[in-house]
């Protein structure tokens, strides 16, 4: 029968996103794996694979449309066998007024029968299976929560629920819930500012030009304002005496010159994060909703600046690996981010992250934490300052300021103490970081 292709869920936030490119046209046969398509979340552009194989019977939605809802039919795909006329009424016709769809013919009305919407768990996760093995299995009374899918990436295909036998009712549906969860009211709304049209009212008469939000722009903007209004945050700052760290990097880069590694402070910043979370495990964390997780690898994220917005790749296991091992994957993440092409995994997860703005000579400055990490260190550009020295005298040093964001919920003040005093170590005494 015609099956439905789906908009995709590419990352565990999406809502919806642009489909910006077909990569197949009507009447392509695709196989198990082949792109069809080239999808615009609010982070990056991710290609789209078939998970059956079939003919590309109808386009639905064109390439460049914005704002496509996850799980909205974008294309119908045919079995062997089967032709355009299978659905002539397809999804199309699903919004015709009632009248014209009580025409619609027995068979039109099975071949354009929408599948399921997608299923999740008990946990709430959502089970990723294709349109057609969700339809089989709503019809065989088969739940996919205990369904181990062979397809990419563990995805359930029709030869799995095919495989299966009719055994625990379908999950629920949200009808079906517990009165309790029905009844649960509604978080007040948080107050908001001026309405569009009142901003724009405002400065009628002078001259400006409207900037269209893009989907990052708009997670950006949603996020910011949640971890403002949610996270609990207070600031711990201190001073950085680099001296010692700046002669041990131009020591080592000479060393490493014939290697072609060139390491930065930002280098030796993540390096002396990723061990102080070590040091401290228990600021190793995350805020988990009802629950604190306490991860045991150092997974550190680094803010990087590209056109439009900035994205946050994370160095997983950062205590793990050697200097130019940070240096070189730091060097990739942020090329492939400035290109958008980081996939999910990558720039999601980690508990701490790093915001670096003394590369445009900014002193200091207070980072926004980015749920759910428990902290965020801002770094402040290295400046000469005169310093009193170990006996009493007046000298001069090279001092970095930095700011420790934290969110109270996670850590408290005196443990925000201790992790950034491990930073601070760290990086003045920089040959323990070898050790």
């Amino acid at each position: 029968m015609a099956t439905e292709i789906l908009m995709p869920a590419l990352s565990p936030t999406m809502e919806e996103g642009t489909l910006a490119k077909w990569l197949v046209k009507e009447g392509d046969t695709v196989s198990a794996g082949d792109l069809l398509a080239e999808i615009e979340t609010d982070k990056a552009t991710m290609e789209f694979e078939a998970v059956e194989e079939g003919v590309v019977g109808k386009i639905l939605v064109a390439e460049g449309t914005e704002g496509v809802k996850v799980n909205t039919p974008i294309a119908v795909m045919l079995d062997e066998g089967e032709s355009a006329a299978d659905i002539s009424s397809a999804p199309a016709k699903a919004e015709a007024p009632a009248a014209k769809q009580a025409e619609a013919t027995p068979q039109a009305e099975a071949a354009a029968k929408p599948a399921p919407a997608a299923p999740k768990t008990g946990d709430g996760d959502r089970i990723f299976a294709s349109p057609l093995a969700r339809r089989i299995a709503a019809d065989k009374g088969i739940d996919l929560a205990g369904i181990t899918g062979s397809g990419p990436h563990g995805r359930i295909v029709k030869a799995d629920v095919e495989g299966a036998k009719a055994g625990a009712a379908p999950v629920a549906s949200a009808a079906e819930a517990p009165a309790s969860k029905a009844a649960t009211p509604a978080p007040a709304a948080a107050p908001s500012g001026p309405s569009s049209d009142a901003v724009v009212a405002m400065y009628q008469g002078r001259a400006y030009e409207e900037v269209k939000l893009d989907g990052m722009r708009k997670t950006i903007a949603a996020r910011l304002t949640e971890a403002k209004q949610t996270v609990p945050h207070f600031y711990l700052r201190r001073e950085i005496r680099l001296d010692a760290l700046m002669k041990f990097r131009a020591d080592l880069n000479k060393q490493l010159e014939p290697r072609g590694v060139k390491l930065s402070v930002n280098d030796f910043i993540i390096k002396a994060c990723a061990l102080a979370l070590q040091a401290v495990p228990d600021a190793n964390a995350v805020w988990a909703g009802d629950k604190v997780l306490r991860l045991k690898p150092s997974d550190v994220a680094v803010a990087v600046a590209i056109e439009g917005g900035l994205f946050t790749p994370v160095l997983k296991d950062a205590e793990m690996k050697s200097l130019s091992a940070l240096s070189a994957e730091m060097k990739d993440l942020a090329k492939r981010a400035r290109d958008r092409k980081l996939a999910p995994q990558e720039y999601q997860g980690g508990t701490f992250a790093i915001s670096n703005l003394g590369m445009f000579g900014i002193e200091n400055f207070d980072a926004v934490i980015n749920p759910p990490h428990g902290a965020i260190l801002a770094v402040g550009a290295g400046l000469k300052k005169p310093v009193v020295g170990k006996d009493g005298e007046l000298t001069v040093a090279t001092v970095m300021s930095v700011t420790l964001s934290v969110d109270h919920r996670v850590i408290d003040g005196a443990l925000g103490a201790e992790l950034l005093t491990k930073i601070v170590e760290n990086l003045e005494n920089p040959m323990v970081m070898l050790a």
